[in-house]
């Protein structure tokens, strides 16, 4: 796709964003009360924000623009926000975490796959380097330490010479026997053959019947090719079979991945030149435009010095550093503007005062008749909350508008850096630099002037105040100071790092890709803030991999702070302190980093077992929710516990340190025959009609994926594979080995059920379902009380 294809997709996006933004202005002032009206208005607006996010997100990766990325990363980053609290929005008026858009989705002609979330590339693009020598480093501790790598991979060990030979002799020698029994059976057919000839005898056959044969032979079997080929061309054709090569990546798909591959270094190169460009152009304006701008702000700033005295009969004070200099009067107005601010700001002085007393009056007044009617509206009544990014996304909007969107780019075809924007954006920056310093000359000058004139001295006591400020400042600072205290200011965080790899408290993700998961730094600082997550659900369903994806797609650090590995490590109140001190400094200094507590009802045992009681599982139960209380919205770091038995844990204190917790059921039919199909295709299986995947899903109803991958690493071993060309795969063979397991029971279940039903969320739903099925009682009963009426 060409750059004039991606910048028309960028303004076909924009429309839609700001006619989207138009929309919420309005829905944002309307209260509502129908819940399902409210409903499919956020719904509604979450979902064009996902095709929004959908487009930008492909658009930033893509265009090669360095000033229109600066933008767009800007508008991105707020979809984002406004897609998160959205979703927080619907979460708070449903009382779940799941949400059906099936209507929607079939009133806006989309399908359901349009409603999925990218992971934005740029995620791992800005910081695949960073990301690269994380990993080689915890490769090489790992390797120096000893310790097992995970992934699977397995070290090489060194073999003594004599083993050595013997191996190499063994094979050499099954060898040659393979080859000495192919000779053997070859000579074995060629006495057979000889025999059943002199038996028969030497008979000429004769060449019509012999030809009539082969004719029969050859027509049949041509036939029978033909039919299985018209059998195979009607089933595609019905729908029942994909089209021969459907599976194959298509030449086109290889190209656009080859173009996408150059854009990205075309996008490099480009901010590598923007970047040149800003100090290049910055320094020829500091030459050639420099003095001029000095000047030209001495003279602006004596002026004022004197048509203030003209107006007032003082010198005006001169603003501190502190609360931006000239620029504070300055910005934005002209000299005669200023001019006119004095003398307004004197008449408005008074006004003010005579105000301030009338409005006290009356708001006392009216708060006061006003509380009570407020109380019952607001409960009946529901606003859409206040958002955070809604202003930033309208301001990028604008910035699009008034930068972007009638810009005539004919001169640019290779779409490089606009040196005259870079001129806009670096003359302001260079006003403000001299300013600094013409401030400091024209305080000088503006003190001389009171001396010479008026005789005018500075009095202290403004210094004094401004000490007494600083002293209050410094106070603060110290006891922030005690609270943060840091355990290993000596240490770098090299040593750090090395240290949890070794204690095996900071480990290896495993390679996992997610096709859902959202954040960025600048979204995470304002969207609704989520610290914890809980994983609930039976062994199998994917809560640990889960985890590990959320790692491979983000390029986060993965710390396991679960009971058993952190039994018998930095023991004591003191050594306790110290390692989750290690472990949040090191997550903070390499964010984003996941703090994973595998099996955490274990941290939250109702009562700990005696077979358990030498571990000490409950030692982060009371250090938890501080940690919690400590983690400030720009640290990027998630604590992720993963159970299979929810209910062993305490369920109050349990869910105090879970903010979301999210039940993760075993597969329905769609998700099983999904796995079934792809598991057997990446473990080396051979997908044909005999394999019946539709049978495999309906039988395997209530296993989990773990049950399933099991099952196919049992049956497709290395002779199995190599056997499949002559015996294709049939379901009978995975069938048999299913049924010495035992699949989630309904029982298992409902316990999860349940168990979710007394955390917070789950209270408010089932407290939500039988106040709503108790009006909807009432309202049948008033209908029939009616009815009746009428009948009489």
């Amino acid at each position: 796709m060409s750059n004039s294809m991606y910048n028309k997709m960028w303004h076909q996006t924009q429309e839609a964003l700001n006619s989207l933004l138009d929309k919420e202005s309005q829905h944002m002032t309307e209260p509502q009360r129908n819940q399902v009206f409210i409903f499919q208005t956020l719904a509604t607006f979450y979902i064009k924000y996902v095709q929004i996010f959908r487009n930008l997100e492909n658009i930033y990766d893509q265009i090669v623009h360095p000033q229109k990325r600066i933008l767009i990363r800007k508008i991105l980053d707020g979809v984002m926000g406004r897609i998160l609290e959205l979703k927080n929005e619907m979460v708070e008026l449903e009382l779940t975490e799941f949400h059906y858009f099936d209507d929607i989705l079939q009133d806006l002609k989309l399908a359901p796959q349009q409603l999925d979330i990218p992971i934005p590339k740029y995620f791992l693009k800005e910081k695949l380097e960073a990301i690269r020598g994380r990993e080689k480093i915890l490769a090489q501790i790992l390797a120096e330490g000893g310790l097992d790598v995970p992934n699977g991979k397995t070290t090489v060990k060194a073999m003594p010479l004599e083993e050595a030979v013997k191996l190499i002799q063994v094979a050499e020698r099954a060898r040659q026997g393979r080859l000495r029994a192919i000779f053997m059976k070859q000579i074995y057919l060629q006495e057979y053959r000889a025999k059943q000839a002199r038996i028969l005898g030497e008979q000429v056959a004769d060449a019509g019947a012999a030809a009539l044969r082969i004719q029969k032979v050859w027509r049949g079997f041509h036939q029978c090719k033909k039919t299985e080929r018209e059998r195979e061309e009607e089933m595609v054709f019905l729908g029942m079979n994909p089209p021969p090569h459907f599976d194959e990546v298509s030449p086109t798909m290889k190209q656009a991945e080859r173009v996408g591959h150059l854009r990205s270094e075309t996008q490099m190169k480009h901010e590598e030149r923007y970047r040149e460009a800003l100090v290049a152009i910055k320094s020829d304006l500091q030459l050639i435009e420099g003095p001029d701008i000095k000047e030209s702000l001495q003279d602006q700033i004596r002026h004022w010095f004197i048509e203030c005295r003209n107006l007032t009969g003082t010198f005006p004070n001169y603003p501190d550093a502190e609360d931006g200099g000239s620029a504070v009067i300055f910005s934005n107005k002209t000299p005669e503007q200023v001019i006119d601010d004095i003398l307004t700001n004197q008449d408005d002085e008074e006004k003010n005062k005579k105000k301030k007393k009338e409005k006290r009056k009356t708001k006392k007044e009216k708060e006061k008749k006003g509380t009570k009617e407020k109380t019952k509206e607001e409960d009946e009544v529901w606003k859409m909350s206040p958002s955070v990014f809604l202003q930033s996304l309208q301001e990028g909007n604008n910035l699009y508008k008034d930068m972007w969107m009638n810009k005539d780019e004919s001169w640019n075809f290779l779409q490089e850096y606009d040196p005259e924007l870079i001129k806009q954006e670096k003359r302001k920056e260079l006003e403000s630099e001299i300013r600094i310093q013409v401030d400091e000359l024209m305080r000088q000058e503006l003190k001389n002037l009171k001396l010479a004139v008026n005789k005018e001295k500075e009095l202290p006591v403004k210094e004094g105040r401004k000490k007494g400020k600083k002293k209050g400042k410094k106070t603060k600072k110290g006891k922030r100071g005690k609270k943060d205290k840091d355990l290993t200011a000596d240490r770098t965080i090299e040593s750090l790092y090395k240290e949890l790899v070794e204690e095996g408290l900071l480990i290896q993700s495993l390679k996992v890709n997610l096709s859902d998961y959202i954040g960025s730094a600048a979204v995470h600082e304002k969207a609704p803030l989520v610290k914890s997550l809980l994983l609930a659900g039976p062994s199998g369903v994917g809560k640990k991999m889960l985890v590990h994806a959320i790692c491979t797609e983000t390029g986060a650090n993965l710390f396991n702070l679960s009971a058993a590995n952190i039994a018998g490590k930095y023991p004591g109140k003191s050594g306790l302190q110290m390692m989750l001190h290690v472990v949040f400094k090191v997550a903070r200094q390499f964010q984003p980093s996941v703090v994973w507590i595998e099996d955490t009802e274990k941290t939250f045992y109702k009562k700990v077992p005696n077979a358990e009681k030498l571990n000490e599982p409950k030692r982060l139960k009371k250090q938890l929710p501080k940690i919690l209380k400590l983690l400030q919205p720009n640290d990027r770091i998630l604590i992720v516990g993963t159970t299979q038995r929810p209910f062993d844990a305490e369920l109050q204190s349990f869910c105090k340190v879970y903010e979301k917790i999210i039940l993760v059921p075993r597969p329905d039919y769609a998700s099983r025959y999904v796995l079934w199909k792809q598991i057997i295709q990446r473990k080396g299986g051979v997908l044909t009609k005999a394999l019946n995947i539709s049978c495999l899903a309906k039988v395997t109803d209530g296993f989990t994926q773990g049950h399933i991958v099991e099952v196919i690493k049992d049956v497709l071993t290395e002779r199995r594979i190599w056997q499949q060309a002559r015996k294709p795969l049939t379901a009978g063979e995975f069938i048999t080995a299913i049924t010495s397991m035992s699949p989630v029971y309904k029982e298992e279940e409902d316990c999860f059920k349940d168990w979710y039903a007394k955390t917070p969320l789950g209270k408010k739903q089932a407290l939500s379902l039988t106040i709503g099925g108790k009006e909807k009682e009432k309202a049948k009963g008033k209908k029939k009380g009616k009815k009746e009426k009428k009948r009489k």
